[in-house]
C-alpha cells in the first residue's frame, strides 16, 4: 500500500512538472572514472562525500552502462540517445585526428540539447567536448548556447610548463619498464603503452571562440563556469552539461588535494586520488548551488563516467569487474552512474536493473515534454525506474567497436569478442559478474543464440566510418 501511495505521489509530481514547471537538467560527466572508485560504490580509500551525498538523494545504478569504452563514441551516444553505431561513429579520434572534417558527431545527427534549445531552454557546456573541432561540429553549432572548455580528448590541468602548485605524473617510454624518475613535483614513469601525448597541441581552452592562455586548475575552472551558468539562468529552464576532464590523463593534482590523501603511499595512486578529490569537490559545489537557489526538486542531476577506468595508466579501479577502458568486458562499459531528482525519483535507492547512458537524452526530453529523437534507443527512466515490478527496457544491450570487438548482453547472459580472429566468449553475469568463467563450450546453444542476436542488431547499424 505504501509503495502504491509513493508511486501515485511521484506520478502527480511528474504531471505538475510537465504542466507548470519545466525541469532543469544538469548532466555531470566524469572522464575515465572506474566503476569501483567512489564511496557510493563501497570504496573508502578516496573520500568522495559529495558524489555519495548526491547518490543518497537519488538512485545509485549498479548496472549503469555506456555504449563504448572510449570517450568520443560514448559521448556521441549520450548526446543523441542513439547507439553511435547506427550512424557509424565507432572510432575515438585522438591528437591531430580531432582536426579532421570526418572526426566528431556527424552533422546529420541531432543532439537532445539542440531540441531543448529549440524549445526555449538555456543550454551550456563546460569542459570537454571531443565530438568535433571543425566549426560545424563545435558545441555552439550543436545546440549549446555557451561553451567553456576544450575540443579534443584531453588537456593539461594548468598552464605550462612549468606547472605550478600541482603534482604531475607523465608517461615516458624512454625509461626502463617500471622505472620512475622524480624531480621536484614532476614524476616520469614507464607504466603504460605510450608516452604522454601533447594534449594541448592545436587544442586551446576556449570561452566561446576566445582562446584563453591563463586558467585555474581545470577541474575547479570548469566548476566555476558551471556555477556562473546556473546563477545566470536559474530563473529559466536550463540544460547544463558539466563535462570534467578529471580523472583523464595527464595526471595532475593540486598540491593541497594530494595532501588530503597522504595516507596513500604510492605517488601515482596519490596523484590520482587528488584528482578525484577535486572532481568530488566540484560535484559538491554544483549540488550546493542548485540547493541554494531552491532548484533541487525541479532539477534532474545525472552523474556518469564516459567509460571504465584505465587502471594501468591511472590506477583507476573497476573492481570487482574485469577489464577497463578500451575493453568490452564489464570494466570498460559498466560505469559509476546516479540519477537524482528528489520528489520525482526515489531517494537512497540502489538500482540493479540495467540503465543505459542513452536514457539520459530520452529522460531530459521527457521532462521537457518533447518528443524523443527519431530512432532513439534510450528510454525515459521515469516510465519504469520508480516501479520495482517493471523490467528494465534494456533486456538486450549491443556493443560494437573497431578491430571487430563486439559484445552483447541479453538478460544475464553476455558474449564478448576481444578482436578479429578471437573466439566469442560467453558469461553469465548473474553468477559471474567478474567474467572469470567462459561458458562457451558448455552452453553452445546459448552462445549461438546471442551471436545471432548480435548479428541481427548489427545489420541495422551503419558501416563504421573511416
Amino acid at each position: 500500500m505504501k509503495l502504491l501511495f509513493a508511486t501515485m505521489v511521484l506520478c502527480l509530481t511528474s504531471f505538475a512538472l510537465h504542466a507548470d514547471e519545466p525541469a532543469n537538467i544538469v548532466l555531470i560527466i566524469a572522464d575515465d572514472l572506474g566503476y569501483g572508485e567512489t564511496g557510493m560504490m563501497a570504496n573508502q580509500e578516496i573520500p568522495t562525500p559529495h558524489i555519495d551525498a548526491l547518490a543518497a538523494r537519488g538512485v545509485r545504478c549498479t548496472a549503469g552502462y555506456v555504449t563504448s569504452s572510449y570517450c568520443s563514441p560514448s559521448r556521441a551516444g549520450i548526446m543523441t540517445g542513439r547507439y553511435q553505431s547506427r550512424f557509424g561513429y565507432d572510432r575515438n579520434p585522438v591528437g591531430k585526428q580531432n582536426l579532421d572534417d570526418s572526426a566528431g558527431l556527424p552533422n546529420d545527427q541531432t543532439t537532445f540539447v539542440r531540441l531543448l534549445a529549440d524549445a526555449g531552454y538555456k543550454t551550456g557546456l563546460v569542459g570537454k567536448w571531443h565530438l568535433g573541432s571543425t566549426q560545424s561540429k563545435r558545441p555552439t553549432s550543436r545546440g549549446f548556447g555557451s561553451f567553456y572548455g576544450f575540443l579534443h580528448e584531453g588537456h593539461f590541468y594548468v598552464p605550462g610548463p612549468p606547472f605550478e602548485k600541482v603534482w604531475t605524473m607523465v608517461r615516458d617510454k624512454t625509461l626502463k619498464p617500471g622505472e620512475r624518475v622524480r624531480k621536484d613535483m614532476i614524476v616520469r614513469g614507464n607504466y603504460a603503452p605510450i608516452s604522454e601525448p601533447d594534449y594541448n597541441a592545436d587544442n586551446p581552452v576556449y570561452r566561446e571562440t576566445e582562446t584563453l592562455e591563463q586558467f585555474d586548475y581545470l577541474t575547479d575552472a570548469i566548476t566555476d563556469e558551471a556555477l556562473s551558468f546556473i546563477e545566470e539562468h536559474h530563473d529559466k529552464p536550463f540544460c547544463l552539461t558539466v563535462a570534467y576532464n578529471a580523472v583523464h590523463s595527464p595526471m595532475q593534482a593540486k598540491a593541497s588535494d594530494v595532501q588530503t590523501v597522504d595516507h596513500i603511499s604510492d605517488i601515482q595512486r596519490r596523484i590520482f586520488a587528488g584528482m578525484l578529490v577535486a572532481l568530488d569537490r566540484g560535484v559538491g559545489r554544483v549540488s550546493d548551488a542548485i540547493e541554494t537557489l531552491s532548484l533541487t526538486r525541479k532539477t534532474l542531476v545525472v552523474f556518469v563516467s564516459d567509460n571504465g577506468g584505465p587502471t594501468q595508466e591511472l590506477t583507476s579501479s573497476n573492481a570487482p569487474l574485469r577489464g577497463g577502458k578500451g575493453s568490452l568486458y564489464e570494466g570498460g562499459i559498466r560505469v559509476p552512474m546516479l540519477w537524482s531528482m528528489p520528489g520525482r525519483i526515489a531517494e537512497g535507492k540502489t538500482e540493479d536493473r540495467p540503465v543505459l547512458s542513452l536514457d539520459i537524452a530520452a529522460t531530459a526530453l521527457d521532462l521537457a515534454g518533447i518528443e524523443p529523437v527519431e530512432g532513439a534507443d534510450g528510454q525515459s527512466i521515469f516510465s519504469w525506474i520508480n516501479d520495482a515490478t517493471k523490467p528494465s527496457p534494456h533486456q538486450t544491450i549491443f556493443w560494437r567497436m573497431p578491430r571487430d570487438k563486439l559484445a552483447l548482453r541479453h538478460q544475464d547472459w553476455k558474449i564478448v569478442r576481444l578482436s578479429a580472429g578471437d573466439s566469442v566468449q560467453l558469461y553469465h553475469l548473474g553468477t559471474d559478474l567478474s567474467e572469470t568463467k567462459d561458458l562457451a563450450s558448455q552452453e553452445p546453444a546459448m552462445l549461438s543464440k546471442l551471436i545471432d542476436r548480435w548479428e541481427s542488431i548489427n545489420a541495422q547499424m551503419a558501416p563504421e566510418t573511416d
